[in-house]
C-alpha cells in the first residue's frame, strides 16, 4: 500500500496523546552524567539543579513530516548559496560578518512546529545548543515491550553519530587550515560553569578528548590575543566553538575575539558570517519575498516548499503597525538581533506599552502557528505540553532531531514533565496494522483506532 499522509501524521497525534511505553531513562542518564561531573569533582546533584531537562516522555512524528523538515532545510540551503542572497542579506549586516569565512557552522538550528497542517520553520538559529545533550539521550532509551522498538522508526541513525560530530569539527578545521593537526578547542561561553547547559561542554570535553583533541571550557576573559595566536592559559587556542550569543562580539569585553576573527588568529564557528547568512530574523521575511525569489531565478518548487512551509514573516513598520496591533491575535513578535525567547511576544498577551515599544524598535512578526502537544504522565495526572522539534544541521545534512516540551509561551526548561525529548517515526501506512485494525504490540495505548480506507 502507498505511503499515505493523512494517516501518518493523524497515527502520530494518536501516539503523542495515548503512548507511555516508550520513554528515556531519565534517573539512569542523570546517573551517568553525574559519575562524569563527579570525576572533574563537581559533586552538585545535576538531578537537583536541571530537574526538567529531560523529558521522559518521546515524541512521534510522521516520517512525511520528517522528510518535510529535510525539504526545507534543502530548500533554505539552496538558497543561501546564491551569490544574490549573499549580496542582499551582507549589505546591511555588520562589517565584521561581511568578512567571507569558509567554516559552514556547526550546529545550525533549524526549528519547527509540526501538526496536521505539516512542518512550520519558526526560526534558525547558529549556535543551537543541546546537541550532545541529545545524543546522550539518545542512547538512554528504554520501552516496556520489545514490539514497540521495533514498530517504531528513529529518523536519525544513532549508530556512529559522536564520530560524525567529531567529524564535523574537524571538517570545518581543514575548509580553514588543511591539513595542519587540530588539537586545542575553546568551547566558549559566558561564566560557562554557570550556563544551563554547562553538562554538555563537559560531555563535549570527554568526546573530543577521546579522539586526542584537547577542549578547554573558557569564559571569554580567558582568552587573550597575543601577535596573530589567540591564547589560553593552556596555550595557543586553534579552534573556537563559539556559544557566544554576542553574535558579533560587539560587547567590549569581547573585543579581543573580535580581533582575533577579523586577524584570523583562529577558526571561528559558527561564527558572525554564518549568522548574518542564516540567522538574523530578517532573513524569514526574505525567504517569504516570492517575487524576489522569482527575481533572483529560484526554482518555482523551492519557492512552494518555502511559502509552504515558513508561517508568512513581516518587518514591523510605522505603516503595519495598525494592522498588526488590530490583528495581533495572530502574529508572533521576535526582535531581529534576539535569541531564544528573549523579548519575543505572542500577540494576543502584548500590552499596549510593550507594543509601543516594539515599533520603537527592530522587530519581526510572524503569522502565528501554534505548537502540537505531547500528553505525558505525571504523578498529579495527565497533562498536555507543547512540542517544537528542532534539527540540528551542517552543511544541508540533518544530523539529530530533537523535540523540546514545555509550558508557556515559549520553550524553557522549567516545565515539570518537560525538556529535551527523542524523536520517534511513526508508521507512514495501515500496513502495520492487523486485518483487524489493531495492532498486537502488547501495549493497548497503540491500538489502530483509524478505519481502514
Amino acid at each position: 500500500m502507498a505511503p499515505t499522509t493523512d494517516f501518518s501524521t493523524q497515527y502520530a497525534d494518536l501516539l503523542n496523546r495515548q503512548c507511555f511505553c516508550i520513554g528515556t531513562d531519565v534517573p539512569g542518564l542523570f546517573a551517568r552524567m553525574q559519575a562524569d561531573l563527579a570525576s572533574r569533582g563537581i559533586t552538585h546533584r545535576m538531578l537537583d539543579s536541571h530537574p526538567h531537562l529531560f523529558s521522559s516522555a518521546p515524541v512521534f512524528i510522521a516520517n512525511t513530516q520528517i522528510r518535510q523538515m529535510r525539504e526545507v532545510v534543502q530548500a533554505i540551503e539552496s538558497v543561501v548559496a546564491m551569490p544574490q542572497w549573499r549580496e542582499t542579506v551582507l549589505a546591511s549586516a555588520p562589517l565584521i560578518a561581511q568578512q567571507n569565512m569558509p567554516s559552514l557552522g556547526v550546529f545550525m538550528g533549524y526549528d519547527f512546529h509540526v501538526g496536521a497542517g505539516g512542518v512550520h520553520l519558526i526560526e534558525i538559529n547558529t549556535n543551537a545548543g543541546g546537541a550532545f545533550l541529545n545524543v546522550a539521550m539518545l542512547q538512554a532509551q528504554q520501552a516496556c515491550c520489545e514490539g514497540v522498538g521495533n514498530f517504531l522508526g528513529k529518523p536519525i541513525d544513532a549508530e556512529g553519530i559522536e564520530s560524525r560530530l567529531v567529524e564535523m569539527f574537524r571538517n570545518e578545521w581543514i575548509l580553514a587550515r588543511g591539513e595542519r593537526p587540530l588539537l586545542r578547542i575553546a568551547i566558549v561561553d559566558t561564566a560557562p560553569a554557570s550556563q544551563y547547559l554547562y553538562p554538555e561542554f563537559l560531555l563535549f570535553k570527554d568526546l573530543m578528548g577521546s579522539k586526542n583533541i584537547e577542549v578547554v571550557i573558557a569564559d571569554p576573559a580567558e582568552l587573550m590575543l597575543e601577535g596573530n595566536v589567540l591564547r589560553h592559559a593552556l596555550g595557543p587556542v586553534d579552534f573556537v566553538y563559539n556559544r557566544l550569543t554576542d553574535f558579533y562580539f560587539e560587547l567590549p569585553e569581547h573585543r579581543h575575539l573580535h580581533a582575533a576573527y577579523l586577524d584570523d588568529a583562529a577558526v571561528f564557528s559558527p561564527n558572525p558570517h554564518t549568522h548574518a547568512l542564516y540567522a538574523n530574523k530578517r532573513n524569514l521575511v526574505l525567504l517569504c519575498n516570492a517575487e524576489k525569489l522569482r527575481e533572483w531565478n529560484v526554482p518555482q518548487a523551492t519557492i512552494d516548499v518555502l511559502l509552504r512551509n515558513i508561517p508568512g514573516t513581516i518587518a514591523v513598520t510605522a505603516d503595519n503597525a495598525e494592522m498588526l496591533w488590530r490583528d495581533r491575535k495572530n502574529w508572533f513578535f521576535k526582535p531581529v538581533s534576539g535569541f531564544g525567547s528573549r523579548g519575543a511576544y505572542r500577540g494576543e498577551k502584548m500590552t499596549t506599552r510593550v507594543f509601543a515599544q516594539i515599533k520603537q524598535e527592530d522587530y519581526v512578526a510572524q503569522q502565528l502557528v501554534p505548537p502540537s502537544a505531547r500528553t505525558t504522565r505525571l504523578e498529579s495526572g495527565d497533562t498536555d505540553l507543547k512540542l517544537d522539534v528542532r534539527a540540528y544541521v551542517y552543511a544541508g545534512e540533518v544530523q539529530i532531531f530533537a523535540a523540546r516540551l514545555y509550558q508557556g509561551q515559549t520553550t524553557n526548561f522549567r516545565t515539570p514533565g518537560g525538556g529535551f525529548a527523542p524523536v520517534y517515526a511513526a508508521p507512514e501506512n495501515l500496513d502495520a496494522c492487523n486485518m483487524d485494525g489493531s495492532l498486537e504490540l502488547g501495549c493497548a495505548a497503540l491500538s489502530c483506532s483509524l478505519e481502514k480506507p
